[in-house]
């Protein structure tokens, strides 16, 4: 009877992680900080498909199926939404074993991602950028990595949905949408 339960893909509790990786607090803030540079950087370049590199190899050693395929190569939105999506990753990841640092590392990552787009000034770029983001958010992140408790839930539950609305403006259709599609996820 539970020999086929590895068929329908029910993981065993042996192939879990017992721990978090001894280096997922520093590899969030440094990839944070990567991000940060790099985002600031796409001011006037298009994406190039090779400076995303270093933060693309550290999220790959905590996520390693995560890719970006030649076929999205110099697009900017699929560039963007993979590295945001892969960070908010490491991030739930870390609030999953250290749930109160786990917030405190979502609350920096938004706040960061929102500076660095205030900077970059506007364009069709910056439309593009934005969008990469929601992508990120939306549609790249695993929700299920996020911690159980309650408090800290809550706090990166509120971190996230205060993003759309600050990239796109209070009220913006286009923040409402991301936002919608974020709370139907995350309900």
């Amino acid at each position: 009877m539970f020999r086929d339960l590895a068929q329908l893909g029910v993981k065993s509790s042996t192939s879990e992680k017992k721990s978090m990786s001894p280096t997922l607090r520093s590899d969030v803030y440094t990839t944070i900080d990567q991000c940060k540079a790099w985002l600031a950087g796409m001011r006037g370049q298009t994406g190039d498909g090779v400076s995303y590199a270093p933060m693309l190899n550290t999220i790959k050693k905590h996520f390693p199926n995560t890719t970006i395929g030649l076929e999205a190569l110099g697009q900017i939105e699929v560039e963007v939404g993979v590295i945001v999506g892969g960070i908010t990753n490491m991030v739930l990841e870390m609030s999953k074993w250290e749930a109160l640092a786990g917030g405190m590392a979502m609350r920096t990552w938004v706040n960061t991602l929102v500076n660095v787009y205030a900077t970059i000034p506007q364009s069709s770029k910056k439309e593009r950028i934005a969008r990469g983001i929601v992508l990120g958010i939306n549609q790249k992140t695993e929700y299920s990595l996020m911690t159980k408790e309650f408090a800290a839930r809550i706090q990166i539950i509120s971190c996230l949905k205060s993003l759309c609305p600050k990239i796109f403006g209070t009220g913006s259709e286009e923040g409402r949408q991301a936002e919608a599609m974020l709370s139907s996820k995350l309900i």
